[in-house]
């Protein structure tokens, strides 16, 4: 009896893939390994797996990046085949499946396959594993790949693995797949088998919007730029003939443009993979009217829509970004890259000549980035730590990754499972950790399900819990009022309560609760956001709607929020924008102190505080958590060495000036830089950095009694710098460094030192009758001599007074004469 499978390969479909088909055959025979590279609409999800299923014994499975595209590969697979889903193909996404012991084709996300992995490396029962778009650089894709390759090397050497790819990156999968560097088994890389793309020409239409219209600024894609994206669909539609596809970077955008365009003589289908499986088929196949496919990313490689001559490109795409430092993670709105850009292209050239229609210059296109950045160096590492936890390699080391994880985001990661219970210390998972997997969710959402079921029940926690895994944002931040419209059955209720179904089965039956009926909707939906991420808890700042986070992130509302007014909030989104000091929240729930307390008890903290504020010694104890601060209380004896510090700090901050640098204490630092500079040790360094660095040693005695600056401003500067002075030379300063010097008119004035060169400024005829310049420091250094008129003007500067009296006197001497005739200026300045 012949198969649905033999009869399809029998006679298969007129797609690219088909010319490639015997050469995989023999690829998978010879190595059991090979690469797929592609481009999107040859065929390859359609054929490849029932061409392995017709050689391997066991299940084919085959994953694919989103849940809708798993529902159309299998719809796809199965009507060639003639049967209806669950028969010969069958699929399985977290929470449904359709499958039979007769099921020959299994389609599932890459999550699916981790779970499997994880639960049964030895994937019994598979006789082959068919990655499919490993283009995108998921971070469960490539891990998957890692795994896969770990298993053939150690488990099952006879498991077929094949990856399909529609990018260069081909060779880089094949050298891993196949053990090339080590990490599996064999030493070649896996054979590569390339199709051609049997793509019809398309041509490009540059649509830059208007000036003044940015695509982005810091809320996401304004809403001139959506006015734009829809102005150029309703152009494409005039202009061109066929179903038109429009790529915009979310669901919320696909919702804006799709409004937008009401009132057109077309079908408008939104398309993304949070809509109704009913929906999805609506805008997946084609009908009797022209259609207007309004899609995220979804349609970009892994879906095929079939009609479509002419592609909308907004040339955005919504990835993942983690800000480590401020613990904020979430998907973000850029730039789509060129390899992107040209796949949405190629969609409008699958079943004849196309036009891509793209939002944007020539000129920007040269600016883009050529490819996308893979997701784990940009992604939250969490849940990927957890996995590798779980399989046995907590850092990933001797696994085929193609990337390695960046080194920052994986100790955040980890140190967030320590903080979860779901490893230990040394990265090994722990029964909870376990636990915590199997849920499929967020680490940090799973444990909040986990640990809020006890206190508000299974069945509330797993509709947050669900709320927040599908990433949703609330008008106004306010989570509460997003999950009433779920209830009440809005655009998202199905997913939502399927969602919230699947997770309500995942908690564990017998676990003891606490009776919390006290806890309004409002807070349990807090408190189930707090223990999720307890360092988003956030209190209000004194006035306004600032808020302040565990974290130590400050966060606004957004204008208008309904959540302005409450003290405490458990932030489930918030993002930062470029330029911005604070985040803005996206979704929060109201919490009191007493539960903000309870889920984020970890960050509880008592502290000892010993500061320099405001110009005094601030000692006080307080209790915190994380960077908020709860209470304060004056403490009476603070540590003396912690007095220090704080005084330190503020002398570095404000200044060496914070002290009374009266005259006499500039003079006598001066005379010690001098003996410093002309004798070195063991004469003192009184440069500000060395005056700071041993404040404990000439300031020591005084430091007891300094709380405040009007304490600095009693200190005797003149006494504590002569502490640093060693005994054994402090009779020697007025010896190497007078205060002033004798000269021949019987005076005695002052030395200068405050510049590099001691300097004494005298009148000509006060130093009649020196024949040499004084010299000090032992003769090191000679006195630079200002000589001044009688008017105490300068009249020559010399450190070298017997060549002035030779040279330079009886110049000056008759331009003194002229001028101050009255005075004596004998020829022979000795004489008198």
């Amino acid at each position: 009896m012949t198969t649905p499978i033999a009869r399809l390969l029998a006679d298969p479909p007129d797609l690219p893939v088909r010319t490639g088909l015997s050469e995989l055959v023999r690829a998978v025979g010879a190595r059991g390994v090979a690469v797929v590279h592609a481009p999107p609409g040859t065929g390859k999800t359609t054929l490849v797996p029932p061409a392995l299923a017709a050689v391997v014994a066991g299940r084919v499975i085959v994953t694919q990046p989103r849940r809708i595209a798993v529902r159309a590969a299998a719809r796809r697979l199965a009507q060639l085949l003639g049967e209806p889903v669950g028969q010969t193909v069958g699929y399985t996404v977290r929470g449904e499946s359709t499958t039979t012991d007769a099921t020959r084709v299994e389609i599932v996300t890459t999550g699916v396959l981790l779970r499997r992995l994880q639960n049964d490396p030895e994937l019994v029962g598979v006789g082959a594993v068919v990655l499919d778009e490993c283009h995108e650089r998921q971070v469960d894709a490539d891990l998957a790949l890692a795994l896969l390759v770990d298993v053939r090397a150690n488990l099952r050497d006879d498991l077929v693995v094949v990856a399909m790819s529609a990018t260069v990156e081909a060779e880089r999968t094949a050298q891993l797949l196949g053990g090339a560097g080590g990490t599996g088994p064999g030493d070649r890389p896996a054979p590569v088998v390339t199709v051609e793309s049997a793509l019809f020409p398309v041509t490009d239409v540059w649509c830059p919007p208007p000036p003044r219209s940015a695509a982005l600024d810091e809320r996401g894609v304004t809403q001139p730029f959506l006015d734009h994206v829809a102005a150029t669909t309703r152009r494409a539609l005039a202009e061109q003939t066929g179903d038109v596809l429009v790529f915009v970077p979310g669901a919320g955008e696909v919702g804006a443009v799709v409004r937008r365009l009401g009132g057109l003589d077309v079908d408008v289908r939104p398309l993304h993979g949070r809509l109704p499986s009913r929906e999805q088929d609506l805008a997946l196949a084609a009908g009797s009217r022209r259609r207007v496919v309004v899609s995220t990313a979804v349609a970009e490689s892994s879906l095929t829509v079939p009609g479509v001559r002419v592609v909308v490109d907004a040339g955005l795409s919504r990835e993942p970004r983690t800000d480590h430092r401020r613990g904020l993670a979430g998907l973000v709105t850029v730039r789509v890259s060129r390899a992107s850009a040209a796949q949405r292209a190629g969609r409008s050239g699958r079943e004849g000549p196309g036009a891509a229609y793209r939002c944007w210059s020539r000129e920007d296109h040269a600016r883009l980035n050529a490819h996308p950045t893979p997701e784990i160096m940009t992604a939250d590492l969490t849940d990927f730590a957890l996995e590798l936890a779980c399989w046995g390699s907590a850092d990933g080391s001797g696994l085929a990754l193609m990337d390695a994880p960046p080194a920052a985001a994986m100790a955040v990661a980890r140190q967030t499972l320590v903080g979860l219970g779901a490893v230990s210390p040394d990265g090994r998972v722990t029964p909870r950790g376990r636990e915590i997997s199997r849920i499929g969710v967020d680490p940090r959402l799973a444990r909040a399900l986990l640990d809020a079921s006890v206190v508000i029940g299974a069945r509330r926690a797993a509709e947050v819990v669900a709320l927040l895994s599908q990433d949703v944002r609330a008008p106004g931040g306010d989570l509460v009022a997003a999950l009433r419209d779920v209830r009440r059955g809005g655009p998202e209720g199905a997913a939502w309560a399927k969602q919230t179904q699947r997770l309500q089965r995942a908690v564990p039956r017998g676990r003891d609760t606490r009776d919390r009926s006290d806890l309004t909707e409002d807070l349990a939906v807090g408190l189930v956001v707090a223990l999720a991420h307890p360092d988003r808890v956030a209190r209000r700042r004194p006035g306004g709607t600032r808020y302040l986070m565990v974290s130590g992130t400050g966060a606004d509302l957004p204008p208008g929020s309904p959540l302005a007014g409450y003290d405490w909030l458990a932030i489930a989104d918030a993002d930062r924008g470029a330029g911005r000091r604070d985040a803005v929240i996206r979704s929060a729930a109201p919490l009191d102190e007493d539960l903000a307390l309870e889920a984020a008890s970890a960050a509880l903290h008592d502290d000892e505080e010993v500061a320099w504020v405001d110009g005094r010694v601030l000692a006080r104890r307080t209790t915190g958590l994380g960077a908020i601060e709860l209470s304060s209380a004056p403490l009476t004896d603070p540590p003396r060495e912690r007095v220090v510090a704080a005084i330190r700090t503020g002398l570095e901050r404000d200044g060496l000036d914070l002290l009374p640098w009266r005259e006499s204490a500039r003079e006598l630092r001066a005379r010690l830089a001098f003996v410093h500079r002309a004798c070195g040790s063991p004469w003192p360094d009184v440069s500000d950095q060395a005056l700071l660095a041993d404040i404990d040693r000439w300031l020591g005695p005084d430091l007891g009694r300094i709380r405040t600056t009007r304490d600095l401003q009693r200190v005797d500067v003149p006494v504590a710098l002569r502490r640093l002075v060693p005994w054994e030379v402090a009779g020697r300063l007025d010896e190497l460094a007078p205060e002033r010097v004798a000269i021949p008119s019987g005076a005695r004035p002052r030395i200068d030192y405050s510049g590099d060169q001691p300097v004494l400024a005298v009148k000509v005829q006060e130093v009649f009758g020196w024949k040499a310049t004084p010299t000090l420091a032992g003769g090191r250094v000679p006195l630079l001599l200002h000589l001044l008129s009688p008017a105490r003007r300068p009249a020559a500067v010399t450190a070298d007074l017997e060549s002035f009296w030779r040279t330079g006197y009886p110049q000056v001497r008759a331009e003194l004469r002229r001028r101050y005739p009255k005075h004596a200026w004998p020829e022979d300045p000795f004489a008198g």
